[in-house]
């Protein structure tokens, strides 16, 4: 198996605010790898299969309808996996692809994958940062953000590992229950110690 030393997989819970702690990375200028975007790629790239394997319907001018998919595997387990079944592996591989060119530089990345633990599909990359955020505070962001009634919720924060334990299981936690200018500083903590553990100067 190929590991990837310089790899750091960044993940958290629907709703901790990872993406906002990419774009806070990407101004220290880590470079990211968007495992959401390969995923949007290649779920595109697949939509022939999609529509094979669901129903035409899920296809629209030849891209996959993504809200109208989101509601059939959030509501069944058997279809989620399906799906997954089908794109992960194509996933990983352009994930890996993309790794190995990082590699090279012989400086810390970031690779950012939502299911991280979910899947247990990265032996590879020895070490994880989490975005963390309470459930509580989980439920309320998103509720707002998607606008779903707090059952809806509950239901999408449940397909997931809890939060509780993903903080457990992280090398490194990036505290996310406060303000923007929390987050802020908990950025910058995290970024000094990678420099300080990958002798960065």
């Amino acid at each position: 198996m190929v590991t990837l030393p310089y790899a750091i997989a960044l993940t958290g819970s629907i709703a901790t605010g990872k993406s906002t702690v990419c774009n806070l990375l990407k101004l220290y200028g880590l470079r990211i790898i968007d495992a959401d975007e390969i995923a949007h790629k290649v779920l595109d790239e697949e939509a022939s299969a999609i529509a094979h394997l669901f129903g035409k319907e899920y296809v629209v001018d030849g891209r996959v309808d993504r809200k109208r998919l989101g509601k059939l595997i959030f509501n069944s387990k058997e279809q989620r996996l399906r799906l997954e079944k089908l794109l992960h592996p194509k996933i990983k591989a352009k994930i890996l692809q993309e790794a190995k060119r990082q590699e090279h530089f012989k400086v810390p990345y970031i690779v950012d994958i939502p299911l991280f633990f979910e899947t247990r599909n990265y032996p590879e990359i020895p070490k994880v940062a989490v975005v963390y955020a309470p459930k509580e505070l989980q439920l309320q962001r998103l509720c707002k953000r998607e606008r779903l009634s707090l059952e809806e919720a509950k239901k999408r924060i449940a397909l997931q590992i809890d939060i509780e334990q993903k903080k457990r299981w992280a090398a490194y936690v990036i505290d996310n229950s406060k303000d923007l200018k929390h987050l802020q500083n908990e950025v910058e903590k995290f970024v000094e110690r990678l420099k300080d553990e990958y002798a960065i100067g």
